[in-house]
């Protein structure tokens, strides 16, 4: 079990102010499900952006839509001279390519072949609704340092909106930036947590080889394309897996190979695409000049020529062990130590990493499954759905690490 290593910074008394009130939370349970039966592709988020930043400017705050024309970011408190670098919040508000087929719920999504089925729309009213909590806060005077609310578009899109977001500035002034992801494998009231890589790189290959062809009576008078493709399909993974050490994950799986149109042609042309996955950071960024050598090394021993492109996804999600004590600092304070797991790294890719890439934070992973549930939901699938007392808890997790961010700076 993750536990804080000290409750210092937290009041006197052990109780930390920000409680949500009863009439915000039904609220936030409302904007969600608006958010969920119209969902928006990346890039697509215009009716998202609005709503959010409509509910911000309602509390009196200062919203600033990105260049991208969806997301913005939003300032809550003012930074003075000597105010330390802010605490960043970040949600992602983008959904799913494909059909909610929820049965018998009132929020079921509105749009064809369109669904949050990633828990994007739990990510955005969590952030929001803690917006609003601070906001409430720094009018009292209790908000210690100025936090910053990003609200990203895009995370499904490889390689995810936070590069664009960077480019705008949401992390200009920003010391460390912390988020959330639903589990549906984590009872709801818990998060779970983990110091280090707790999700994978995915990058995507594409590769043509070419030749000059000819007839299969003569293969030893041109390049045999077929045999060529068929040795980098099966030998570049097996000559990857022993140029980095086993335990960084790295591995290369074809997705698609095509090639000729006769059975006594040798073709002229072969396209193959994959993925590369990899758990370690450093073994990901060796990879591209890895991936090209082993293909022109295999490639080059049968006299195919290959053009390589190679396309960045996103990083590993390499969680700081300070971010990571704040979080469970805050976890504790509102729920208690209890409510803290530790969690495994995943086989899947966020972008939140590219943040990571510029100013330390964590992800921690919010438990949306209802205690005894045993329908096995599942991110990505139609079906998926979250116990909305997941939101109040995200909103206590991100206000509690508000207040304590300033004792981990």
């Amino acid at each position: 079990m993750i536990c804080p290593e000290s409750d210092a910074g937290q009041p006197q008394g052990g109780t930390l102010p920000g409680a949500l009130p009863d009439a915000l939370r039904a609220e936030l349970i409302a904007f969600r499900r608006d958010l969920h039966m119209h969902p928006e592709l990346g890039n697509q988020e215009f009716r998202t952006t609005a709503a959010i930043k409509a509910r911000l400017e309602q509390a009196g705050l200062a919203p600033r839509v990105l260049a991208s024309g969806t997301g913005l970011m939003c300032d809550v408190g003012t930074r003075g001279e000597g105010t330390r670098p802010m605490l960043a919040l970040r949600a992602d508000i983008d959904a799913l390519p494909i059909p909610d087929t929820k049965a018998g719920v009132p929020y079921r999504s509105t749009v064809p072949d369109r669904a949050h089925a990633c828990g994007h729309d739990v990510h955005t009213t969590t952030v929001l609704g803690a917006g609003l909590v601070l906001a409430e806060l720094d009018r009292q005077g209790l908000l210690p340092n100025p936090v910053r609310l990003i609200f990203q578009p895009a995370e499904e899109v490889l390689p995810g909106g936070a590069p664009d977001a960077i480019e705008s500035g949401v992390l200009e002034g920003v010391g460390r930036i912390i988020g959330v992801h639903c589990d549906p494998k984590v009872d709801v009231g818990r998060v779970g947590l983990r110091v280090g890589a707790i999700t994978s790189a995915c990058d995507r290959l594409e590769l043509a080889l070419d030749g000059p062809g000819g007839h299969t009576a003569r293969p030893h008078l041109t390049t045999d394309l077929v045999t060529a493709a068929a040795k980098v399909v099966t030998e570049v993974p097996a000559l990857l897996s022993r140029r980095v050490d086993a335990r960084s994950g790295l591995a290369l799986t074809w997705g698609r190979l095509e090639t000729g149109h006769a059975c006594n042609v040798i073709p002229q042309h072969a396209e193959l695409s994959g993925t590369v996955r990899c758990l370690d950071l450093d073994a990901w960024r060796e990879a591209p000049d890895l991936v090209h050598a082993a293909i022109d090394e295999v490639a080059g021993m049968h006299r195919a020529k290959t053009v390589i492109n190679y396309i960045r996804g996103v990083p590993p999600v390499v969680n700081d062990a300070a971010a990571i004590d704040l979080l469970a600092g805050a976890m504790a304070a509102r729920r208690g130590p209890y409510a803290i797991e530790g969690t495994e790294q995943s086989l899947g890719g966020e972008d939140f990493s590219w943040y990571l890439e510029h100013v330390p934070g964590a992800m921690a992973r919010l438990g949306v499954r209802t205690p005894g549930d045993t329908r096995g939901l599942d991110l990505h699938r139609g079906n998926f759905d979250v116990d909305e007392e997941a939101i109040t808890v995200g909103v206590e997790l991100f206000t509690a690490s508000a207040l304590l961010h300033v004792n981990h700076a």
